[in-house]
């Protein structure tokens, strides 16, 4: 996988970013430096092609996911996450994820495979990655959502059904709700920012 890292303080937790449909590396980059600049980043790009645009896993239709390629890049990146611990030295237990669209359903996906995948992640404008599974035990995992109420890709309904998952999992869930459509907004990104630095 592509990627990008970029050391911070060690006591500091590391940033995994996760692009949306047609990012990569270097999309979240200044994200992560509003939300924490003192934190290591782990900032990868997706290993599908959708027309040219790179993306996390395949999809069959808008909103419509290919679950077996799901389930398969879940696993890569989660594996990817393992590996990359290893050899940059950075404490496995302490990744907080970043995503944002695409981005923002892979990382989910990871909650939901795995119990120990992630300390805490920040969803801008997520969606169900699957309804058709069991989510991993979080006890206590902290959560944010970032959600629009006028978004024509993810409907309301998607992110009040994954807060609904994610807390009986056992997660900590704060969702917040911006009058946009699917656009990644400078509002949202402040209130995840609070958020962060109440929480960590």
């Amino acid at each position: 996988m592509n990627y990008i890292f970029n050391k911070g303080k060690i006591d500091k937790p590391v940033l995994l970013l996760l692009h949306g449909t047609g990012g990569d590396e270097n999309s979240l980059l200044a994200l992560a430096e509003i939300i924490d600049p003192e934190a290591s980043v782990l900032s990868v790009r997706g290993n599908v092609l959708e027309q040219g645009m790179p993306r996390f896993f395949r999809r069959l239709a808008e909103g419509v996911f290919d679950m077996e390629d799901l389930a398969f890049r879940t696993k890569e990146l989660y594996e990817f996450l393992d590996k990359k611990a290893a050899d940059y030295e950075f404490d496995r237990n302490n990744i907080i994820a970043i995503g944002y669209s695409n981005g923002a359903n892979i990382a989910a996906n990871l909650l939901f495979e795995y119990e120990n995948a992630l300390k805490g992640a920040i969803l801008h404008h997520p969606m169900v990655p699957n309804r058709e599974t069991t989510v991993a035990k979080q006890d206590g995992t902290p959560v944010f959502i970032a959600a629009g109420i006028n978004d024509p890709i993810c409907p309301q309904q998607e992110a009040t059904d994954l807060e609904r998952y994610l807390k009986n999992a056992g997660a900590h869930v704060t969702l917040t709700w911006e009058s946009n459509g699917h656009q990644l907004t400078m509002s949202e990104v402040q209130k995840a920012k609070a958020w962060y630095d109440q929480t960590f």
